[in-house]
């Protein structure tokens, strides 16, 4: 039996650092930032990065590397570039502009935040601060994401209000809302996150909307997909695709809960668009047109409403296996005895995913991050639906890849066989 289901946070939300050492400095090019060698004041801003080097992370800083947007980037991680699974595109943005630090210590701030004078010796701040960082790993204890996901949000946000950051951007999830078909707008019910990462996130907003002064944006994302991505939702199940491609007879790869449930999404190039949109409106707005809450929070998310039933259509397309969804009995099933479930899942494909990587010379120092392990975070009956309609209408943004496609698919793809990944 085969099941896959959707809702769990944005893939690479944050940084995955769990098991990185702890705040040693990498000092690389003039205190790990990158900065223009001029006496003229620069007037393009100076950049933060926390949790650079997780998936969004680094999109985001390839993007401000690549079109010249910032005076100074820095990116903060508790893991090290080497250890990263960084892509070749995505080395000199993510390793020249490197602080090794744990933004979840109160003593590390110093460090995170404090700059090289001016051309005329005058004190600098950074204008922009993206907290890309948290705990990514699922089935944690509430204690692991409370530190590295609350505490992190927190520690970072109070020291850019305390020296005046014009734009504080956080990245959050819309798996923040209630499950609902309907696609939920910033206003609709937050009483019941889809996960315990999730719960964490929104006390964390929370949270930074409490902290005087600090000029903070929320952003509220979907599925995050793109080529390199291979945890959580998109990985799991292109790798499950390629086991059932492989598999001799063949078998219907089958979801459960039906083609309806809702798994919105958005790409991860157009992620990094908006939140740079996102901290250019926020240092010069104070609050949203007609919008009286004192937390500013838009959602993102492309124009595809994608669901499960998206999903099995493009794997079908591109891998040729028959795709389908379990009936009522075995959903019923599921609903009570979910673990089970997941427990099955993962004994009948993690074998096979092992050989395949064998039979293509794969061997254990070269695996990737990419493999069918099933989380029950994954296997959820629960809506990802979000209105990006705030976003559009009051920053301007429009998604560039408008819908997840067979050929965005087939990028994903060509990306693993690039870094080595795809048996």
């Amino acid at each position: 039996m085969s099941v896959l289901d959707a809702a769990a946070p944005a893939d690479g939300v944050a940084s995955p650092t769990a098991n990185a050492t702890a705040d040693h400095a990498v000092a690389t090019n003039h205190h790990n930032s990158t900065a223009l060698a001029s006496s003229e004041p620069d007037p393009r801003p100076a950049v933060l990065i926390v949790g650079g080097l997780g998936y969004i992370g680094r999109f985001l800083a390839h993007h401000i590397h690549t079109n010249k947007l910032a005076s100074t980037l820095r990116l903060v991680d508790k893991q090290l570039p080497q250890l990263a699974s960084l892509a070749p595109e995505h080395q000199e943005a993510c390793s020249q502009n490197f602080l090794q630090a744990d933004g979840t210590r109160e003593q590390s701030q110093g460090r995170i935040y404090d700059l090289p004078p001016g051309p005329n010796g005058e004190q600098r701040e950074f204008d922009y601060v993206f907290n890309c960082g948290g705990e990514t790993r699922f089935s944690q204890e509430d204690e692991v994401y409370k530190l590295r996901s609350y505490q992190l949000s927190l520690a970072v946000g109070m020291e850019a209000a305390k020296r005046g950051v014009k734009a504080f951007v956080e990245v959050s999830t819309g798996t923040v809302y209630n499950p609902n078909r309907n696609p939920q707008k910033e206003t609709d019910k937050t009483s019941k996150p889809h996960t315990k990462q999730a719960k964490w996130k929104l006390a964390a907003e929370d949270g930074l909307a409490k902290i005087p002064g600090l000029r903070l944006v929320v952003l509220r994302l979907p599925f995050v997909y793109g080529p390199y991505a291979a945890k959580g939702w998109i990985g799991t199940q292109l790798a499950l695709a390629r086991v059932y491609q492989a598999r001799d007879p063949k078998e219907t790869l089958k979801w459960l809960w039906g083609s309806e449930l809702r798994t919105n999404t958005l790409h991860v190039e157009d992620t990094a668009r908006a939140l740079w949109m996102a901290a250019e409106w926020r240092s010069n707005n104070d609050r949203i047109p007609n919008v009286s809450a004192e937390k500013l929070v838009f959602n993102v998310v492309d124009k595809g409403a994608t669901s499960q039933g998206t999903m099995a259509r493009i794997i079908k397309e591109v891998f040729g296996v028959d795709t389908g969804f379990q009936g009522t009995l075995v959903n019923t099933f599921a609903r009570l005895n979910l673990e089970h479930v997941v427990d099955e899942v993962n004994d009948d494909t993690l074998d096979d995913w092992a050989d395949l990587l064998a039979d293509a010379g794969i061997g254990e120092e070269r695996r990737g991050p990419l493999s069918p392990f099933m989380e029950k975070e994954l296997l959820r009956d629960a809506d990802l639906s979000l209105d990006g309609g705030r976003f559009e209408q009051v920053v301007g943004f429009r998604p560039q890849h408008e819908r997840i496609t067979k050929e965005e698919i087939e990028a994903i793809i060509d990306s693993y066989r690039r870094m080595g990944w795809w048996p």
